[in-house]
């Protein structure tokens, strides 16, 4: 009887997949803990001390700024980048990898609705400088943007060779990530809990694209090889 089971798979892509699945598990635990916080009322205090700290400076200039980066984690935005994206990826006969960063924001978009509907959080309602409909919990600029941007980042990290392009690529993606999370606190459309409850099930929706991806590619390979 054959069995293709984790031993058959390289030592690197079986110590990938225990990274993944360590990954996912504290991801999880961490949104469930959020989730139970905030059905709990817990989270009043520490969203509020943190909203006053990033709206104590509000200027129309800063508003400004904030509005171009939540742009960057909007619908049309995301749609952009992937768009680009992919298709590079797909010219550069990385087809798996322009797939599933296609399944990974598909997927992370509806798992967002998902979640959405089923804690059915009302939005912020002080100091809100921009309007925004449905629920709030999670932040969907957050998820998708860590999502998509983070896919992209981890890509670019694996395909590139320089050690300085590898910093930068670092750097530039958990800016970009963290900076539109704080975009959705700072217009008064998100609660924080709703942007780190984001990034938790980006993160472990990630981790699942990442570890599919890896593991079709290794038994693509391994076929190749035969």
């Amino acid at each position: 009887m054959n069995q293709t089971k984790l031993p058959s798979l390289s030592r690197k892509t079986r110590r990938y997949v225990w990274f993944c699945v360590l990954f996912i598990v504290a991801f999880v635990y961490a949104f469930a803990k959020l989730g139970s916080e905030m059905l709990e009322q817990e989270l009043r205090l520490f969203d509020s001390a943190v909203i006053g700290w990033v709206q104590s400076g509000i200027s129309p200039a800063l508003t400004s700024f904030m509005l171009f980066i939540t742009f960057l984690g909007s619908t049309s935005a995301l749609l952009m980048v992937i768009t680009v994206a992919a298709g590079w990826m797909w010219w550069q006969k990385k087809r798996w990898e322009a797939l599933f960063l296609v399944i990974a924001l598909g997927g992370g978009v509806l798992f967002n609705l998902v979640l959405k509907w089923s804690y059915h959080r009302e939005r912020p309602s002080i100091m809100r400088l921009v309007e925004e409909k449905g629920f709030s919990f999670p932040s969907g600029h957050s998820m998708a943007s860590f999502i998509l941007y983070g896919m992209i980042g981890i890509l670019l990290y694996l395909f590139v060779v320089s050690r300085a392009a590898k910093v930068a690529i670092v750097v530039s993606v958990v800016a970009l990530i963290l900076l539109i999370g704080t975009s959705r606190i700072y217009l008064g459309v998100h609660y924080p809990s709703d942007v780190l409850a984001g990034y938790t099930a980006g993160g472990a929706w990630l981790a699942i694209c990442l570890l599919g991806l890896r593991l079709v590619v290794e038994k693509r390979k391994g076929k190749m090889e035969k």
